[in-house]
């Protein structure tokens, strides 16, 4: 599976967002920046998730993207669109129940979107990533109860670990 990159592009309050190669914990400072960029733009009026090139996704990533829905939806009043091919992945945000956050389309269209730009990396010290991975797992578990079961103990532990002054 190749490194994860995403990819943006902008034009007249529509976003597009997209996930190449494995989207992991190493890029939720870029992913988080870019989100926090997009949902401070005014009158927003799509967002749409690419994610037919990517190979994997965690859930911190998955829990920054429920983020973007949840916040796009109650300042703007528009439900963004995620475009999945991968069978694999589908299944994951439907368990994950991103069907009741997102349009999930799992049919891509045959238009390349030639504008992309990579959106660059960003850094972010040990605590700011544990507090990322914490908000993501947290709405995940808003989501549903699966989520609320699936990621009680490690946000348990990342708790903890926090009043402990112990990074990830």
């Amino acid at each position: 599976m190749s490194a994860g990159k995403i990819q943006y592009a902008e034009s007249d309050g529509s976003f597009i967002l997209k996930f190449v190669g494995d989207v992991r914990l190493t890029l939720c400072s870029t992913l988080d920046k870019m989100l926090e960029s997009i949902l401070k733009q005014p009158g927003i009026k799509s967002v749409i998730i690419d994610l037919t090139e990517t190979g994997g996704i965690d859930s911190t990533s998955l829990g920054l993207l429920a983020r973007l829905s949840i916040q796009s939806q109650k300042c703007f009043g528009i439900v963004p669109t995620i475009v999945s091919t991968n069978e694999d992945i589908n299944r994951i945000l439907v368990t994950m129940g991103f069907d009741k956050v997102f349009f999930i389309v799992t049919a891509a269209s045959d238009d390349s979107v030639e504008m992309l730009k990579d959106v660059p990396c960003e850094d972010g010290s040990e605590q700011d990533v544990m507090d990322k991975v914490l908000e993501a797992h947290k709405t995940l578990m808003n989501l549903n109860e699966h989520n609320r079961q699936e990621f009680q103990n490690l946000v348990d532990r990342l708790e903890r670990d926090r009043k402990a002054g112990k990074a990830l």
